[in-house]
Parts: C-alpha cells; structure tokens; sequence
C-alpha cells in the first residue's frame, strides 16, 4: 500500500497533483449543487472544497500552485472579455447609460464602504505597513467575497504578490509572510451571496412595490412599443405617385423602414433590389415594424392577399449560418445581398437576440441570417456565407492563445504613477480582460475570428476559473480557520455583509423613486453590478419575463471590467500609504 500512501502524500509527484486538483474540482462542484432556501453556492463551492483540503494537509508546491493558479485565472477572465467584447460598447447606447450610471454608483459605493471599515475597524496611524497592510489585503477580499466577484480576487490577489515580491518589507511586523487574501473573501462569500438578494428584496418593500404592477407595467410597455414587433403584409400597390419610382425612393419618400422580400409583376415573382422599379397593381410582400404597417399601407395601397407558394417562382425561407471569416465584419450593405445573389435578409439571430437587417449592421461569425429568395439563389448565397455548422463546432483555440499572448504582454506594460513605490501594471487578470473585450468587438478588422460556440466558451472560462479557485482554495486552507477563529474573522464576515447590502440600498431605491426603473429591470440591474448569477436566477424566477436578463446584460459588461481594475488600484495605490 506504499504506493497509495505515497499517491496522496508525495507532494512533488505530478499524479499527486493531479488527483488533489481532480479530487477538489469534482466535490466542490457536487456540494455546490445543494440549495438552502432555493439558493446555491454553485461552482463557488469549489474555494472552499480546496480550503478544506489545504486544511487537512493535502497540498502542492508552491510554484506549481501559482502556475495553475495563474493559468486558470488567465484563462477565466479572457473568455469573459471575448463573451461581453461584441456588446460591451453598445451598453452605452439609448438608456443603457443611466443603467450603467446606476451600477457604476453601486461599484463605487461598495469600495467607499470597504474603505470606510478599513479605516474604522483595523488602520492604525502610528504604525507604516505591517499589520496596516496585512488588514487593507484581507479587507479587499472581504470587498470581492462581498460581491462575489472572483475575476476581482484574481486581480488584487496577483497585485498583492508583485508588491510583495518587489517590496518585502511591507510585511515586516505582521508575524506572518504573504496574506492570504482568499481568506478575507471566503469569509464574506456565503453572506454576500445571500446578501445581494436581500438587498434587492428590501428594496421591494420599502418603496412599496406591487410585483403584479411591475408585471402590468412591463406587458403594457411592450405593447405601446409596437416597434419592437415584426409585422408581415402583402401590399398592392395604387397610389399613381408611385408609378416609376424605386423601393429606395418609397422607402425615403415614407420615411419608415421596411425590407421588401418579394414582388409581383406581371404574374411573374422577383426578388426585389432597393433600385426596382414599382408600378400601379404591383403586389409587395413587406416586413415592418408593427407600429409602421398602417403608415407604409396608407401610402401604398391596401393590404391583399396573395398565395406566395403557388407563384411560377419557388420561393423559399432558410436560416443560413455565417461561418467564412472573409465576410466577419462586412456590413450587409457591403454584401449587397438583394442586387448580387436575389436575396433579401430579413432577420439575423444573434447570441439569442433578433436584429433588423439594417444595411449598417456588421456580420459576425455565428450569425444566423433569414433569407428569403429563389431556392438556388438561396443555396448560392449559403456557399457565400458558409452555412457549415461544423465550422463552429471548433473553437478558434489559435485566436484565443495570440489574444492571450498580446493580453499578457500589454498587461505587463509598467505604468509609473506619482507617488506609487512599484509601477502600476494591469496584470495577468486586467491585460487580457481588455485585449479580449477589444478582440470581441473590433478583431474583425485584423481578420481575426475570435467566435466561439457559446457552450465552447464556457467550458473553456468554467475550467479556468476551477483551477483558479482550487487553487487559491488550498493555498488559504492552512491559514483559514485560525484566521476567522482567532483573528478578525467575525469581524470580516459582518463587514462584509455591510459592504453587500448598503451599496444596494441606496443606490436601489434611488433607481425607484428618482428614476422610476421598474423592479423587475432593477433586479437586472443589481444582479448585473454586482456579476452575481444566483441573484439573476433568483431576478428571472420573481419576475418570469426578460427584464432581468435585459437590465443584468446591460451593465454587466462595465462592471465585471471595473470590479477587476478596482480590487488592484486598490492593492497598488494604498500600499504607499498604509
């Protein structure tokens, strides 16, 4: 049985390794299933499964710890800049930039009350780092626990030890080396999570909101905004102004958008180009906007009806699937579909969403296109486009990686700031975030296809941030219980549960009463500013509409890129003065 003892034991052995890794990956993701009150610690459950592991004396080396650690963290927060790149700029549009005011007030209030603690419960000002430091490290991971933002304790963890490496004087005093700032977000984790939603709970009642009401408001918003909605008629056409004008000169003429997808003329069905000529008893099939469907008719002519299918030209309807990289990032009025292949778009699906074909619209991988046309002008426009959904079973691990590399090299750029002991750098957490928010948005122009399969990029971004957490889960083990028994432990847990709730509060109702946001949107909202998905579970069940998901995707993007940067100018600004 030597063999076996020296399998769990031999802490050099790659085997070792390996199983310790495989061992708390696979149990913290089985306890994290469990729900208490219809709530569940999900894959977070893995940092405490590795606690209890380093606890018990079942560790690694320190340097293979550090490269998973860091490599699972690189990995994690590059494949959340690629999933929120393509829409991270378009948040800012129409009313996305109150909702974003809003969540950004509630980031910048939850640093505000962290720092508040700090200084109130553990700085003191006759001492020069130390225990000072020590305090304000454990303090940031309490701030990132109390959110539940791990890309954050990824951040400011890997700030703490480049300081540290670079100045190891600041510990001098404290009794101890580096701080195990897992420790300080372990302790406000559970609460934080459960904070979050009784925050946004509170908030309910005390602005005193009727959730059937919100549920009313909601549906009657979305039917005075008949614009959203798709509407489908033929037209004949008997207005004799328009004899011998274009479907362009109508369409500017009208001043309302809509995509003409088949005409008949003479008997005979075309498939129509904005430069086709219209004539008195010509029959359009037209897709508008609903709210524009009675404005298009009263100018054209009357709603008729024509059987499309029984026409001398077989007309058909596909979804076609962008898959070639030479048309990633072409706009649809640069493809000119209707005058080059006889094919209209009339709807894109697009990571879930439905877009109007709009000529300025830019095509990206994994586009799934509605093409109304002849059958084999349909059939050569799918060639055109690609359309092999085997193509998209792959992830683009080369794109991924060259992203990765510029990532880490632009995020190991020093940044000298007045009054900073050691350069500021984004780091191995803020370098790639960025470079792959950029990737996702603009890598078309480098003809660069950073498209992965949604359930591609996850898996990819959830083995990372397993091997992050266990990670950081074992190094905190053997200094985790002394640290909430002995030390402040308590103290971190209830500063945390304030640094959840107040920020939420206020900024919770102030989004009510000063902005009238509806609940279910604030939830959303909430949900999104502080990166918690159990809270957006929680949001969608309240609410059974999309709401939530439209006020969480709204601002998400903005905040998981600002809770990274903020926990390390936290680290790398504070240490001079601690």
């Amino acid at each position: 049985m030597d063999w076996l003892i020296n399998l769990f034991t031999n802490t050099d052995s790659i085997a070792h390794i390996v199983v310790l890794y495989s061992l708390v990956i696979a149990t913290g993701i089985a306890l994290g299933r469990f729900k208490i009150f219809g709530i569940s610690l999900g894959v977070t459950f893995v940092l405490f499964a590795g606690i209890l592991a380093g606890h018990i004396g079942f560790t690694g080396t320190p340097e293979v710890l550090n490269y998973v650690q860091d490599f699972g963290l690189i990995l994690f927060v590059y494949c959340i800049g690629l999933q929120v790149g393509p829409g991270f700029f378009e948040s800012f549009a129409k009313g996305g930039i109150t909702a974003n005011m809003l969540a950004m007030g509630i980031v910048a209030l939850n640093v505000v009350t962290m720092l508040v603690l700090y200084f109130v419960l553990f700085y003191n000002p006759d001492i020069k780092g130390g225990d000072n430091v020590w305090n304000l490290s454990m303090m940031t991971g309490v701030l990132c626990g109390a959110i539940t933002n791990t890309p954050g304790l990824g951040a400011a963890s890997e700030a703490v030890a480049t300081i540290y490496k670079n100045l190891p004087s600041l510990g001098e005093g404290t009794g101890v080396g580096l701080p195990q700032i897992a420790s300080g977000y372990a302790c406000a984790y559970p609460l934080g999570v459960v904070g979050i939603i009784g925050a946004t709970i509170a908030v309910r009642y005390i602005c005193g909101i009727s959730l059937k009401k919100e549920a009313e408001d909601i549906e009657r918003e979305m039917n005075e905004n008949p614009h959203a909605k798709p509407h489908r008629m033929t037209l004949r056409a008997e207005n004799k102004a328009l004899n011998g004008k274009s479907i362009l000169q109508i369409r500017e003429f009208i001043g309302r958008n809509f995509v003409c997808s088949r005409f008949l003329h003479n008997g005979h069905v075309l498939i129509p180009n904005r430069d086709i000529i219209v004539n008195v008893g010509d029959q359009m099939y037209i897709t508008c906007a609903e709210d524009d469907w009675e404005a298009i008719s009263a100018f054209i002519g009357p709603v008729d009806n024509v059987e499309w299918e029984e026409q001398d030209v077989k007309m058909v309807s596909k979804n076609i699937l962008v898959t070639k990289p030479e048309v990633n990032g072409k706009t649809f009025g640069q493809m000119h579909f209707g005058s080059v292949y006889g094919v209209n778009v009339t709807r894109i699906h697009r990571n879930g969403m439905n877009l109007f074909a709009d000529r300025n619209l830019r095509i990206q991988i994994g586009d799934k296109l509605v093409c109304v046309g002849p059958e084999d002008a349909v059939d050569r426009m799918a060639g055109v486009m690609g359309n092999e959904v085997k193509r998209l079973d792959h992830p683009n691990l080369s794109a991924i990686f060259i992203g990765i590399v510029v990532g880490i090299v632009f995020g190991m750029m020093p940044i000298a700031l007045p009054g900073v002991p050691t350069p500021v750098k984004l780091g191995l957490a803020g370098g790639p975030l960025i470079i792959a928010i950029l990737i996702g948005r603009f890598g078309y122009k480098l003809h660069l296809v950073s498209y992965t399969t949604t359930s591609a990029n996850l898996m990819l971004r959830e083995l990372g941030l397993v091997l992050f957490l266990a990670s950081v889960g074992i190094k905190a083990g053997a200094t985790f219980w002394n640290t909430v028994t002995e030390g402040d432990g308590l103290t971190y847990v209830w500063a945390g549960f304030l640094i959840t709730v107040i920020p939420i509060l206020i900024i919770g109702v102030l989004a009510r009463l000063r902005y009238k946001m509806n609940y279910f949107t604030l939830m959303g909202l909430i949900a999104g500013a502080t990166t918690d998905p159990p809270a957006l579970a929680y949001a969608n069940q309240t609410a059974n509409n999309d709401a939530p998901a439209v006020g969480y995707s709204t601002v998400y993007p903005l905040c998981m890129f600002l809770r990274i940067l903020t926990a390390q100018l936290i680290i790398l600004l504070l240490y001079s003065i601690v």
